[in-house]
């Protein structure tokens, strides 16, 4: 295995990237595993409405796979509004700003 520079920058963004890459399949996982367990139970109940399954069922598969959606869209969809050029033209500021605050009490 290639030993990387941990200090480097770009090492840095890839291991962040990672981890929320990781964080995206860990919350696909239990989408799935949790949505799987309340169809089987719900299917199960002896209480239907005109023989289909309960409407929190459907909410709660509707509504937590918009949030996983968006979950998904923030790890690997284009970022639209926080672009690179955006993040670059923050940093900017970010460090005048400092540096007139340093340069103030000097």
């Amino acid at each position: 295995m290639k030993k990387y520079d941990e200090h480097s920058n770009s090492y840095q963004l890839a291991k962040k990237r990672v981890k929320r890459i990781r964080g995206f399949y860990i919350h696909l996982f239990i989408y799935i595993v949790v949505n799987i367990c309340i169809i089987i139970l719900d299917s199960n109940r002896q209480y239907y409405i005109d023989g289909n399954l309960q409407f929190w069922a459907f909410a709660n598969i509707f509504f937590w796979g918009i949030g996983l959606f968006i979950h998904w869209a923030s790890v690997f969809g284009p970022n639209i509004f926080l672009t690179k050029k955006w993040e670059e033209k923050k940093i900017e500021e970010l460090m005048k700003k400092d540096s007139f605050e340093q340069k103030k009490w000097e």
